[in-house]
């Protein structure tokens, strides 16, 4: 299978660290030619020095999903930079945990433009240039709590991620001939998103991601959905801790 991985540019967004760190090592491993971005330059460019220590082949840009333009710059840039993109990887996200109550729109504001738009300016900006050529893979990474409400607490999020998950169910409606569409659906996964949460729901944020699983269990995810052959789409992967009830 490893040669449906070879030779494929693929650009991981929030690939700094966590997950999308994890699946650029691992995609560079089976040949993949890794495109990582996210805000932080410097850890991307400490991912990119592992891979190449490794043999692999990788390259870095700074981004901000939220930012249209720049999201359109990069994909442009990784296309001049390798001569095409097969497959994004739309990673980026945040997880403060807060109960409604508490009224911090900040907060909703953030998840919002990362979680959902963070997402869909990736899709606006990849997929014109997949229809185009033909082919192409758009991995959306939702969550458990795009499945079901993890509430109290984490409505606003569980609404960024059932968008995220009905939104990778429609693109395949629409573009499923040409450009093969996945929504990966974690659930507690050892990585930074649970320091997004602050305050007085920190503590039972952490209590839960006591039982997280290693983020190479979602990168292999990620890898069994990007080796398929051209003829097969999977189109939504659940992977949870065994020890985890929600």
């Amino acid at each position: 299978m490893t040669k449906g991985i070879e030779g494929k540019v693929v650009l991981i967004t929030g690939g700094s660290s966590g997950i999308g760190a994890e699946t650029a090592r691992l995609l560079a491993e089976r040949g993949a030619k890794v495109a990582i971005a996210s805000r932080r330059k410097d850890r991307l460019d400490e991912v990119v020095a592992d891979i190449a220590a490794n043999g692999g082949t990788a390259r870095s840009y700074a981004l901000d999903v939220t930012d249209k333009s720049a999201v359109q710059s990069v994909v442009a840039a990784i296309i001049a930079d390798f001569g095409r993109l097969d497959v994004l990887i739309n990673n980026a996200g945040l997880m403060p945990i807060r109960p409604m109550a508490e009224v911090n729109t900040d907060e909703w504001d953030q998840m919002i433009d990362v979680n959902l738009k963070g997402t869909l300016y990736g899709i606006a900006a990849a997929l014109p240039g997949f229809l185009e050529q033909g082919s192409g893979h758009i991995i959306n990474l939702s969550s458990v709590a795009g499945i079901k409400v993890f509430a109290p607490g984490g409505t606003v999020y569980s609404g960024t991620k059932f968008a995220v998950s009905a939104i990778s169910e429609g693109l395949r409606h629409e573009v499923g001939e040409k450009v093969r569409v996945t929504s990966i659906e974690p659930g507690a996964v050892e990585s930074d998103l649970k320091f997004t949460t602050s305050g007085t729901a920190a503590e039972t944020v952490l209590d839960f991601y006591k039982q997280a699983i290693p983020t190479a269990s979602v990168a292999r995810a990620i890898a069994f959905a990007v080796e398929q052959p051209d003829d097969v789409d999977i189109n939504a992967i659940v992977i949870r801790p065994t020890a985890q009830e929600f």
